[in-house]
């Protein structure tokens, strides 16, 4: 599965933030779910969430890819 980049823009509120989301391997043989947010044009704040399987990892991204189209990301 490749990375998923939604973006969010609010010009009423000078807003403009993303959100990616990536499942990479681990070096341990486990699988990593990666999420970057920030600003758009900066760089964001990352934060690694290690699984077990690529399966358990994949639907913790669709889970939160999910819980931010909710809030308002395309």
């Amino acid at each position: 599965m490749t990375a998923i980049m939604l973006t969010r823009t609010d010009s009423r509120r000078d807003r403009a933030r993303f959100y990616k989301l990536d499942v990479q391997p681990t070096l341990f043989g486990e699988c990593s779910l990666v999420r970057e947010r920030g600003r758009i044009g900066r760089a964001g704040t990352v934060r690694i969430e290690t699984y077990r399987s690529r399966g358990v990892a994949d639907i913790a991204m669709a889970e939160n890819w999910v819980r931010k189209l909710k809030r308002g990301y395309r």
